[in-house]
């Protein structure tokens, strides 16, 4: 398979990933074990992948091929420094060709090389303001990534980010769709309730708004949970719905 071959292949299976993800966090789960596989095809070993991501202040890793992606990764956020968390940072790759002689970062790099863990690359993942990811690639041998394999590395990076900043914004337009939902059914409670008092008390809809949410006030509810309780409790033999002191 030659190469541009090979990149429409994987740009497929990541426009895939996004359609049959149910959210960024399956997304991210399915990139990894997508990006680890491909990896391993390019450099002839087994590549294990995580990614780490940062949103509103806080970073974490928020997927991983395998447990000890997830670990590496966690070990670095731990030190609070590291390739990785560099490459997101700066937005620049970084290579670490062994961990057990690279100055730049010597606790992590001895943490980690004590567990087996030798080569690091570290590929930003640019996204929408307010947010950023790097794609972390493992490898339990020292030297292994070459000028071939680190522009490959960034290759399939460029289209993973693509795909991910797609993903990151479907799931952004579905809370929004989620919160349009309550907060349309709130607004329902609401009138209905309104309604009600409305009726029983042959007052006007602002009066009724008033006494909703002074039973709000006095009992430290959300004027949508007095609403909901209402509309729940309310029947035509109800004697009254005037609202307890």
């Amino acid at each position: 398979m030659d190469e541009i071959t090979l990149d429409a292949s994987v740009a497929e299976q990541l426009q895939d990933l996004v359609i049959n993800s149910d959210d960024v966090n399956g997304f991210l789960a399915e990139l990894c074990e997508l990006s680890a596989a491909a990896l391993s095809r390019t450099l002839g070993r087994d590549v294990s992948c995580a990614v780490t991501l940062s949103r509103h202040h806080r970073t974490t890793t928020a997927a991983w091929s395998n447990p000890a992606a997830r670990l590496f990764d966690e070990i670095q956020h731990g030190f609070g420094e590291g390739p990785c968390l560099h490459a997101m940072t700066t937005g620049t790759t970084v290579l670490v060709r062994d961990t057990r002689t690279d100055p730049r970062w010597p606790e992590y790099g001895h943490a980690i090389a004590s567990m087996g863990q030798f080569s690091m690359l570290g590929v930003p993942l640019t996204l929408d303001a307010g947010a950023a990811a790097a794609l972390n690639v493992f490898v339990a041998a020292p030297d292994i990534f070459d000028a071939a394999a680190v522009q490959k590395a960034e290759q399939f990076a460029a289209q993973a980010e693509k795909a991910l900043r797609l993903a990151v914004r479907i799931g952004m337009q579905q809370k929004l769709a989620a919160d349009l939902r309550a907060a349309m059914e709130s607004r329902t409670a609401i009138d209905l309730a309104a309604g009600i008092i409305m009726g029983q008390n042959r007052c006007s809809q602002a009066e009724a708004m008033s006494i909703l949410t002074k039973a709000s006030s006095g009992r430290n509810l959300k004027l949508r949970d007095v609403a909901e309780k209402l509309v729940a409790s309310f029947a035509p033999e109800s004697p009254s719905t005037h609202f307890d002191d």
